[in-house]
């Protein structure tokens, strides 16, 4: 089930942190309900061929694990990029059925929803980032709901090209 909307069902600040996080994640997995698997894997756009609703997906999946484990706590990068090729998250996304990249994003999405449960928002990040900045957890959150939000709107414009569907 997807949250349909983005109130709170509380009005402090990790409430509403984590429901917008919430929010953006569920309409980015409803965008993606009666994709084809062919349409799932179909590049639209000449100027940028790895974006692909199972890219995207896959993209969304990475980025927080990026942000969650690597910068937050601090873990080794497991991800799927390489130096060679840093989009291969997006890249390597069309060897899956969208259903598994939709089922690992809701798993890895329901751990993070721990992890932020039960740490505070002022805990700084183990890893630097730009200008070696440690960012807190709040940052995080931010980030990956701007981050989120900005696909969902490539996931608009990629339905409608690929089989007319338009949504909120």
């Amino acid at each position: 089930m997807y949250r349909i909307d983005d109130t709170p069902p509380a009005w402090d600040e990790r409430t509403q942190l984590t429901t917008f996080l919430d929010y953006a994640r569920d309409t980015a997995r409803a965008k993606c309900d009666g994709v084809s698997p062919e349409n799932a894997r179909t590049s639209l756009l000449p100027g940028s061929p790895l974006m692909t609703v199972s890219g995207l997906v896959n993209h969304l999946r990475w980025v927080e694990y990026y942000w969650f484990q690597v910068v937050f706590l601090g873990e080794e990068d497991r991800g799927p990029w390489t130096d060679d090729d840093p989009d291969r998250e997006m890249r390597v996304a069309v060897d899956f059925p969208l259903p598994q990249l939709l089922d690992e994003y809701a798993e890895q999405s329901s751990r993070y929803r721990e992890l932020v449960a039960g740490t505070a928002l002022d805990e700084r990040a183990r890893r630097t980032v730009r200008d070696g900045l440690h960012v807190d957890l709040r940052w995080i959150l931010l980030h990956l709901t701007e981050e989120t939000a900005r696909h969902n709107g490539h996931l608009d414009i990629l339905r409608e090209m690929l089989d007319g569907t338009t949504g909120d």
